[in-house]
Formats: C-alpha cells, structure tokens, sequence
C-alpha cells in the first residue's frame, strides 16, 4: 500500500463506521495509523465520528504538524498519542524528501509531554540512526515525559533497500539503550528485542 497507494482503491467512511458499529461488542478503540494521518484534512472530522461510537482513539504520527495534535487534544478527540522519534530533530531532513520543520517536532515533544491524554514516544533502534549519544541527546529532549518505547530495528521491514542489508542491535545493545533512557522518563518498554 505504501509503494503503490494508487492501485488501492479508497474503503468508503461510511461502509468503515457501519462495520465498527457492528462490531462494538468486540472492539473499545481503534488506531489510525499511516503514512502520516496528520496530513489528511478529514481526519479531525473522521475522529468524531468514531468518537460518536464511543470507541477509544489511538493515533500514530510523526509529530511534525502539532497545530493538527493540538486542535484534536483540545477537541478531546484522542485518548492516546504514539509519537515516532527516528532520529535528533536537526538529522530529520536527511529522512524525508519534502522539508521537515524542526521546531515544529520539538513544539509535538513539548505538547505530549504536557498532554491530558496517554503519550508514547517510540523510537526504532536503526544502527545508523541510533546509538548511546542519540539516546542521551533524546532523553534530554524526553525528560519527565511518560513512556518511551525502544524498539528492535527489523532490517527486512525496511523500505529503504540500503537498510535492509543492515544488522540489527543484539538484545543486550537494545537493553543498555533501555537502561539509559530510564535516567530521562518515567517509564520504559523494549519491543522487539
């Protein structure tokens, strides 16, 4: 889907909110996930919907358009923020095509770390991209936020081909990164590893 979204046709909202209500028995909440669900100028209106279901909303982002995360929290419209930090903020352009706002991730940081609502930081353990001085420079970024998630790079998951040919941290890398942002945040999980 992400390589080639046009061969996809769009699932029609209301045929999606008709199978979630029906299935309200079974589910409390969804996720919206991407490519980046900020970006879509219908999601602030698709959220109250689910919302008028009564179903709990997770949301994955990037975190680089907190107007968007700031105008959905003040609206209540999510009950959990899971933002990804790939990298420092000031090496996110070498990540992206398009230009990144750096001010605009550090302003995300800042929102969630004040959030009402429940908040992850996640940040995938790619040897190029992390390693124990990126972990310090992040937590110092993190300190005092709730949850931050370390997790295992998997290298054939990678759309990037260059990283699919890379090793992954042993376990016991990954757990000295987890002993290390401990010293920042309240709480940290490993996954993956």
């Amino acid at each position: 889907m992400v390589l080639e979204p046009q061969t996809f046709s769009d699932y029609p909202v209301s045929e999606l909110l008709a199978d979630l209500q029906n299935r309200r028995l079974f589910i409390d909440g969804v996720v919206i996930s991407g490519g980046e669900p900020t970006l879509d100028a219908g999601l602030p209106a698709f959220l109250r919907q689910l919302k008028k279901l009564g179903l709990q909303v997770k949301l994955d982002t990037n975190g680089l358009l907190p107007q968007v995360l700031e105008e959905l929290m003040e609206e209540q419209l999510l009950d959990y923020l899971a933002i990804d930090l790939k990298t420092l903020p000031e090496r996110y352009p070498e990540l992206h095509s398009h230009p990144v706002s750096v001010p605009n991730l550090l302003k995300t940081i800042g929102l969630a770390k004040i959030a009402p609502i429940e908040v992850e930081f996640r940040t995938t353990c790619v040897p190029q991209l992390i390693d124990a001085e990126v972990i310090d420079r992040l937590g110092e970024l993190l300190r005092g936020a709730p949850l931050w998630v370390l997790q295992q790079f998997v290298p054939e998951h990678s759309l990037d081909e260059t990283w699919q040919g890379l090793d992954a941290y042993p376990t016991s890398t990954i757990e000295k990164f987890g002993k290390q942002a401990e010293n920042y945040v309240e709480k940290v999980i490993l996954r993956g590893s």
